[in-house]
């Protein structure tokens, strides 16, 4: 009787424990460490660290002054990337340096975050140790925070886009063909969209590019960089490693997360109306679509 007591025992909280990390609350960015300096020399120590690690930087740029963000990956994201449909948007994370007064601030993505908001066919949990061995754990921030369960079938609001429902631009001929053309038109630079790093998904037709967007003018505001953040990156600890956006080839198709979902997954306590909100962006969407269509060959409509 002890015996069957003692198991029962066990597999209630076996079972209490599984059910407790299935609803733990995950969030979207990791604050590593902050304090003085400067950052160009704190860039350099964190490509430094990620490297000793084992990540291979794969591309980095300043969206704006004080500020960098760095694109890593390695062979845990570029495997488990290629082990389910688009899972090439996992394929790398981001870490930002960002001066906030006299501090500045080390934050990266939250592997186990995006690889749910990914839908992708792992945790990503080796990743997330060696990020923070590379660069520490303060905290998790950016919102109140989303269980692996919500974040796979995670939408802002009723009527807005889901992952599995990307922007499609253009259609290719082959693999080879859409990466040429993707990389001549990034090069091109000639809708304010440029090439920040690529990362190829090991063992599939499909490569991930990020992207800096700079836009001109009152009509170019809202595709830029710089204007979307300024307006929803307002708290004290920032978001910038939200930034580079990204543009998918997966065989010889050419995709992007729409806005509405890949903005709202990285703030997704943003309100909808009032100071500091989606309002404030209503235009921007619609307005990066239409940049990164035309930039990999696609038409101005591409959807």
């Amino acid at each position: 009787m002890r015996a069957i007591l003692r198991g029962a025992f066990c597999l209630f909280f076996f079972i209490s424990g599984a059910v407790q990390a299935q609803d733990a609350v995950l969030k979207p960015f990791v604050l590593g460490s902050k304090g003085p300096g400067e950052v160009a020399a704190k860039a350099d120590e964190v490509k430094a660290a990620v490297t000793k690690h084992g990540f291979t930087v794969a591309g980095s740029y300043s969206p704006y002054p004080n500020a960098v963000v760095i694109a890593v990956t390695n062979d845990e994201m570029r495997t488990t990337a290629a082990k389910s449909e688009h899972g090439g948007f996992g394929a790398a994370q981001r870490v930002s340096v960002t001066k906030v007064g006299n501090e500045v601030q080390v934050a990266y993505t939250n592997p186990v975050y995006m690889a749910n908001a990914y839908r992708m066919a792992g945790d990503l949990k080796e990743t997330s140790a060696k990020l923070q061995a590379a660069l520490g754990r303060i905290e998790e921030f950016g919102a109140k925070g989303l269980t692996a369960d919500k974040l796979r079938k995670y939408h802002y609001t009723f009527g807005m886009e889901y992952f599995d429902e990307p922007n499609e631009f253009v259609k290719y001929g082959s693999y080879e063909e859409a990466l040429k053309a993707v990389e001549a038109g990034l090069a091109a630079g000639k809708h304010g969209v440029t090439k920040v790093y690529r990362v190829d998904v090991a063992g599939k037709k499909e490569t991930l590019f990020g992207v800096a967007m700079k836009g001109e003018g009152e009509a170019g505001k809202f595709m830029d960089d710089k204007y979307i953040m300024s307006e929803i990156d307002f708290k004290d600890v920032k978001s910038t490693a939200h930034l580079p956006y990204d543009i998918l080839v997966s065989d010889n198709k050419v995709y992007a997360l729409y806005a509405r979902f890949r903005i709202a997954i990285s703030f997704p306590d943003l309100a909808m109306m009032g100071a500091n909100s989606f309002m404030n962006i209503m235009k921007s969407p619609e307005a990066i679509r239409e940049a990164l269509a035309l930039s990999v060959g696609g038409k101005k409509d591409a959807r």
